[in-house]
């Protein structure tokens, strides 16, 4: 039961990662106006809540051009409304740090294969030798904190 709540608190982690480089090509879509692209964000995250908002400047031009833009652009609302239902639900179940621990693991292996391969059309920046051995050294330092109570135990016996 808590290895499938680790891995949806690790799927947290990537929605955060993809969250964020979806927005910022919305942002970019309309005009660099990030008040607008946050809105849109929200609206598409908000099936069950009804929000209002008001932008400053600019929102008729920016949502002129929305009719153009690809479906995916859209869906970084629902991956930061998962992400918030995700830590509401997993905190009383698995601890704020074991939680933590794997949104950041998820961000930072989701982050970097977004650099690495381009995806969702960001700048493509090759993960180093070095940044890939980072990430390795983190997720022996999950596992720590996961289990590490556990292996010591194990190592005492």
């Amino acid at each position: 039961m808590n290895l499938l709540l680790f891995l949806v608190a690790f799927g947290a982690g990537i929605a955060v990662s993809f969250q964020a480089a979806i927005n910022s090509q919305m942002a970019a879509a309309v005009g660099a106006n990030s008040v607008v692209a946050a809105l849109v964000s929200f609206l598409c995250g908000t099936v069950a809540l009804a929000v209002v908002a008001l932008a400053r400047g600019g929102l008729p031009d920016a949502l002129a051009v929305l009719p153009q833009q690809p479906l995916w652009k859209f869906s970084g609302g629902f991956l930061g409304a998962a992400f918030i239902f995700c830590t509401v639900m997993l905190v009383p179940r698995i601890g704020l740090l074991n939680l933590v621990v794997l949104v950041i693991a998820g961000q930072l292996l989701t982050s970097m294969a977004i650099d690495h391969f381009g995806l969702v059309n960001v700048a493509m920046r090759k993960v180093s030798a070095v940044r890939l051995l980072g990430a390795v050294v983190m997720i022996v330092g999950v596992a720590l904190a996961l289990f590490g109570d556990r292996i010591a135990a194990m190592l005492d016996r």
